[in-house]
């Protein structure tokens, strides 16, 4: 049994100053290009914890395509379900400021439609060996609605991630047949059309606890960048997990790690509160890598009792 991650494969196009950033005017510095994409990027976090996930995805006819599943494949992630087509990939263009966090960006979205034909041929098959699995739930309708029905046909636990939350603020009556749906601050302000940037976290767990109960979401997380996140279940079980005090190199993908640790934790049967702290764990490692990738870890180190062949 495993873990499957459905969603898209970026190419991240990243540039970062050598002093302060001016917003306005020319910076020195440099520019990366590495392999991303939320679900990517959660694939290769939950395969770091040595759990054998699934990807579905698509890759394009590239030299950059070929690398995205070559580097996957050596994380152990089983990539027989990703597909390579031409332009297949998304692109991810981001400046950061001096102190690692994103100060602009711009993303193309690739067409993900041939998954939805992927899942229709061979969905019983990916869903038959999965435990959990994590969408990003602003993929096209037809994707999503394929995954609702076929996890409810094998009784798959669901959870559901976004990298567009312009999408995703239109599919409430999806997010409610999930088991938790886990995004950011900026994110939950989206959703429920108020700002929440100035809330502390204890105000933020009261107001969660709220709209999930109005919402009739099973569950859901919200992560507070430095101030930690915090949950909510439609049951009243709430909380706060407090951020590592950590040094940041680079913010990046450290909510994609967190989202992998959460989806492992509630995958293999930790509560709610406690998957949020093995994802502050995984989002902390990342922040304060070098090369900002998630490091490898035993499963024994999240705290759980599995034994992975």
């Amino acid at each position: 049994m495993s873990i499957v991650v459905i969603g898209a494969v970026f190419v991240d196009i990243k540039g970062f100053p050598n002093d302060h950033y001016l917003p306005t005017g020319r910076n020195a510095g440099r520019v990366e290009y590495i392999h991303g994409g939320v679900a990517r990027n959660v694939v290769e976090d939950i395969a770091n914890a040595e759990l054998r996930p699934t990807f579905v995805s698509i890759v394009d006819d590239t030299p950059m395509g070929t690398a995205v599943v070559e580097k996957l494949r050596s994380h152990k992630v089983n990539t027989d379900y990703i597909m390579t087509i031409p332009d297949g990939m998304g692109t991810w263009l981001a400046v950061f400021d001096e102190s690692g966090d994103v100060a602009g960006s711009i993303s193309k979205r690739p067409n993900m439609l041939p998954v939805a034909e992927l899942l229709e041929q061979r969905g019983d098959e990916i869903f038959a060996a999965a435990e959990g699995v994590v969408l990003e739930v602003d993929l096209d309708k037809e994707i999503v609605k394929k995954v609702l029905e076929l996890a409810q046909k094998h009784h798959t636990k669901l959870f559901a991630l976004v990298s567009n939350m312009s999408i995703a603020v239109k599919r409430r009556d999806f997010l409610q047949k999930f088991d938790c749906f886990i995004c950011n601050q900026q994110e939950a302000g989206q959703l429920f059309l108020d700002d929440y940037s100035t809330v502390t976290p204890e105000e933020m767990r009261e107001i969660l606890q709220e709209k999930v109960l109005q919402a009739q979401f099973p569950a859901m997380v919200v992560t507070m960048g430095g101030a930690g996140a915090v949950y909510a279940d439609c049951n009243g079980v709430n909380g706060i997990c407090p951020a590592r005090s950590v040094q940041v190199i680079d913010t990046t993908g450290a909510g994609d790690a967190f989202c992998a640790g959460v989806s492992i934790g509630l995958t293999y049967g930790k509560t709610l509160g406690e998957a949020v702290e093995i994802g502050t764990y995984l989002a902390a490692s990342v922040i304060t890598s070098s090369e900002n990738v998630c490091p490898r870890f035993r499963p024994q180190e999240l705290g759980l009792d599995i034994v992975i062949d």
